[in-house]
C-alpha cells in the first residue's frame, strides 16, 4: 500500500470509529461509504489483522483495532502539527487551547496566570472547563488538563507543576475553645472536617510512627464532611473544626494568622501532585506548545504551590 493510500485509509478507519459508521465517515470525508469500506478493508489486508467487526447496524473494535487506533490518533495529531510548525514560522502564534481544570485549582491557580498568557499570545483563545471528574482528553476534546492526585500512570504525558503536600489547620478561635491537640490519640476529641471524592471515598488522614510506618486516624466521628476542598479551608477559617488541606489552599490564611498548622512533623503530608497532562504527540502544535511552555513557568513561579514543610513550624499552634 503506497502512503497516500495508507493515509487515507487511516483516516477512513479514525473517521469510521468516532463516528460509529462507514456512512458517517463518508460525510465527514466527503467520498462514498463504498470506498470508506473499500479503503478499512485494505487497511487491514496490509496490516494482516481484523481492525472492527462489522454488522448491519453497528461498528466495534477488535483489541488489535483498540491498539492501532492510539498509534493512528497519534500519527494524524503528528501531520497536523507539522502543517502548524511550518506556519508557525509565518504568522503569529493563534488558535485555540482547550484546558480542563479541577475547579479549585482553575480558579486559585490557573485564573491569575491566563492574562500574562493572553498578553503574551493576543492572537491565543483559550477555554477552560473546571471539573474535578475523570475525563478522557482525546475522546472529550482536551488538549491540556490539570489534574492533582495519586496520578497513575498512562499513555499521555504527565509535566509535573508541583507536590502537594496536605498539612491539618485549625483556626485560633477554635483552638482557644477546644485545645491544641499534641498527639494523633487528641483528635478523638475534637471536631474533625473531612474530604470526600466524587467517588464516595474519604481522605485519609496518615501519621507517622516511630519504627517509620504510618497509623490512619478514624474519621467516622467527622461533624462535618465536604466534597470541594476549598469548602473545607474555609471551614476550618470560620472556626468549625480541624481540617486536612493542601498547604496551597491553607497558605495565605497561615501567613494572616487565621489558620494554625497541627501536629507538624507527626502529620503525613501524603504524596499528591499536580500535574499538566497532554496526548503524546510526535509534534505538538505551536498553539499547545507555548501554552504548556508559558504555565509550567508561570506555576513554577507561584509561592503558595511550592511551601517546604519545613516552613509550616512558623506557623504552627503551640
Amino acid at each position: 500500500m503506497e502512503i497516500s493510500q495508507r493515509v487515507r485509509a487511516i483516516l477512513s478507519f479514525v473517521e469510521a470509529v468516532d463516528g460509529g459508521s462507514f456512512a458517517a465517515a463518508s460525510r465527514a470525508l466527503g467520498i462514498s461509504a463504498a470506498a470508506v469500506s473499500k479503503n478499512v478493508a485494505g487497511l487491514e489486508q496490509a496490516l494482516g489483522v481484523r481492525l472492527m467487526n462489522r454488522t448491519t447496524r453497528t461498528l466495534s473494535l477488535t483489541d488489535e483495532g483498540t491498539l492501532f487506533l492510539k498509534q493512528a490518533r497519534i500519527a494524524l495529531e503528528a501531520l497536523d502539527a507539522a502543517v502548524d510548525v511550518l506556519a508557525e514560522q509565518r504568522v503569529e502564534t493563534s488558535g485555540h487551547v482547550r484546558i480542563s481544570s479541577s475547579a479549585a485549582f482553575g480558579r486559585d491557580h490557573l485564573m491569575p496566570v491566563l492574562p500574562g498568557l493572553q498578553t503574551r499570545y493576543p492572537a491565543l483563545s483559550v477555554e477552560v472547563d473546571f471539573d474535578d471528574r475523570v475525563i478522557d482528553l482525546v475522546r472529550d476534546g482536551y488538549d491540556l488538563a490539570l489534574r492533582g492526585g495519586h496520578i497513575a500512570d498512562s499513555a499521555l504525558v504527565a509535566r509535573p507543576v508541583c507536590q502537594l503536600n496536605m498539612v491539618l489547620v485549625a483556626s485560633p478561635d477554635y483552638l482557644a475553645r477546644q485545645g491544641i491537640p499534641r498527639t494523633p490519640q487528641d483528635l478523638a476529641v475534637h471536631r474533625l472536617i473531612v474530604r470526600r471524592f466524587l467517588a464516595g471515598r474519604v481522605s485519609p488522614w496518615s501519621f507517622r510512627r516511630g519504627d517509620g510506618g504510618l497509623i490512619t486516624q478514624d474519621l467516622t466521628p467527622a461533624v462535618l464532611t465536604l466534597s470541594a476542598p476549598e469548602a473545607l479551608t474555609q471551614a476550618a477559617v470560620q472556626g468549625m473544626g480541624i481540617a486536612q488541606v493542601g498547604i496551597h489552599h491553607a497558605w495565605s490564611y497561615l501567613q494572616s494568622g487565621q489558620l494554625k498548622a497541627l501536629l507538624v512533623g507527626q502529620h503525613d503530608p501524603g504524596h499528591y501532585e499536580m500535574v499538566l497532562q497532554y496526548p503524546h504527540r510526535a509534534l505538538m502544535a505551536p498553539r499547545v506548545r507555548v501554552t504548556v511552555d508559558y504555565l509550567l513557568a508561570a506555576f513554577a513561579e507561584d509561592e503558595a504551590l511550592h511551601v517546604p514543610l519545613s516552613a509550616l513550624d512558623d506557623y504552627a499552634a503551640r
